[in-house]
């Protein structure tokens, strides 16, 4: 097969060095993609993958509750590949304002990661457009904290950055200079909306993110929006209704095959390597989360089966374990926001939870006291572990 040239490099002067920036050329790539069988099943299989997680949100009546367990998992699992160590029981913590079991700042940065696609996904549906006015947007939220703000939040860099050694001369990678900046953006927007020509929704996905990756528009945090890019992308072109998958899961534990390939795109033009790992994880994170759902909802029918052997107190106890699915880590306080419950009820309801086992308190003080589901807990953080 012919590689093809993905780029130019260009030799930037500045004032102590000389060094090469890379310039990524148009999508899509040309000469176009080599489809052989295998490559084709490999996509068929996470596009028929990626419909049975679709479907989850219409045939679980409590995909809505999923949703937000969903949603933080890939938050989780995407700054544990940048290094933040955070569990997703500690950026649970981190939401009802308790103390994680890690620095706060790395709490704080998985939050902002959850925000960022939130505020992506409602600009989506208010009829913004993928393009970089939202993804900057995204960018903001994601960093508008106290050691985010030396990295512009928000704004396209003004500056060169580089990917590993300690300056652009020695780095693995120079992304494009400035002054190259403005044009790659326009013809990354262009081909996001199917400009000049459609593209398949997966395929674009996964061309679109090694091709964000490779211009590093951003100071800082351009992993972490890539990767959003690929879920926010699927539900802007109905791949999926709502952003239940958490593909980081796949990148994780492939890490070191992860950035070899994203690298052999540019230095080979190999995009069908990458294509193939792409749709090999897609079609695993969509098979883990449709198995994690369906554990869920056992979970779930199980305990509900037991609660209801309480009798009179059930119905209060129920609407405390519904609450928990929404946030499977609460305050007694929260739970009485969520139920509208009184306290005296919701306490009353933990203390039948606690018995049952289905929940257990994770402080031993009178007030602000911080209930976890455990076995639902369990589940969502099976593959959860934080390091490498």
């Amino acid at each position: 097969m012919r590689r093809r040239t993905t780029g130019q490099y260009r030799t930037v002067s500045t004032a102590s060095e000389r060094f090469r920036a890379f310039i990524p050329t148009p999508l899509p790539p040309n000469p176009p993609l080599v489809w052989s069988p295998a490559l084709r099943r490999r996509f068929d299989d996470a596009l028929l993958a990626l419909g049975r997680l679709d479907a989850v949100t219409s045939l679980l009546p409590n995909a809505s509750l999923l949703l937000y367990s969903f949603v933080r998992k890939e938050a989780v699992l995407s700054s544990q590949i940048e290094g933040t160590q955070s569990s997703l029981a500690d950026l649970l913590l981190y939401e009802i304002d308790e103390q994680p079991g890690v620095p706060v700042e790395d709490a704080r940065e998985v939050s902002r990661c959850v925000a960022a696609l939130e505020a992506g996904l409602k600009k989506l549906r208010g009829g913004l457009p993928l393009c970089m006015r939202l993804l900057c947007g995204m960018h903001k939220v994601l960093l508008t904290y106290p050691h985010g703000r030396g990295k512009t939040p928000g704004e396209v860099r003004r500056s060169q950055v580089w990917i590993g050694g300690t300056r652009p001369g020695n780095a693995v990678f120079v992304p494009p200079p400035v002054d190259a900046l403005a044009d790659c953006l326009k013809h990354f927007e262009r081909f996001l909306n199917d400009e000049p020509e459609p593209v398949p929704p997966l395929i674009k996905a996964a061309l679109a993110h090694v091709q964000f990756e490779t211009i590093h528009p951003f100071l800082d945090g351009n992993g972490r929006i890539g990767r959003l890019l690929i879920v926010l992308q699927l539900v802007a072109d109905g791949v999926l209704r709502e952003p239940m998958l958490y593909p980081s899961l796949f990148f994780k534990r492939h890490r070191a095959l992860y950035y070899e390939l994203l690298n052999a795109v540019r230095i080979e033009g190999d995009w069908e390597r990458w294509l193939d790992f792409f749709a090999e994880g897609i079609e695993v994170s969509a098979t883990q989360g449709v198995a994690t759902a369906n554990a869920l909802l056992r979970i779930v029918n199980e305990d509900r089966d037991r609660i209801a052997s309480l009798g009179r107190a059930a119905q209060s106890a129920l609407a405390v374990h519904s609450a928990l699915q929404r946030q499977p880590i609460a305050t007694s306080a929260a739970l009485v926001q969520s139920t509208g419950l009184t306290a005296a009820t919701v306490n009353k309801s933990l203390s039948h939870l606690s018995t049952l086992e289905i929940v257990n308190e994770l402080t031993s003080r009178q007030r602000g006291r911080v209930f976890s589901y455990r076995r639902y807990i369990e589940e969502l953080t099976t593959e959860l572990e934080p390091g490498p």
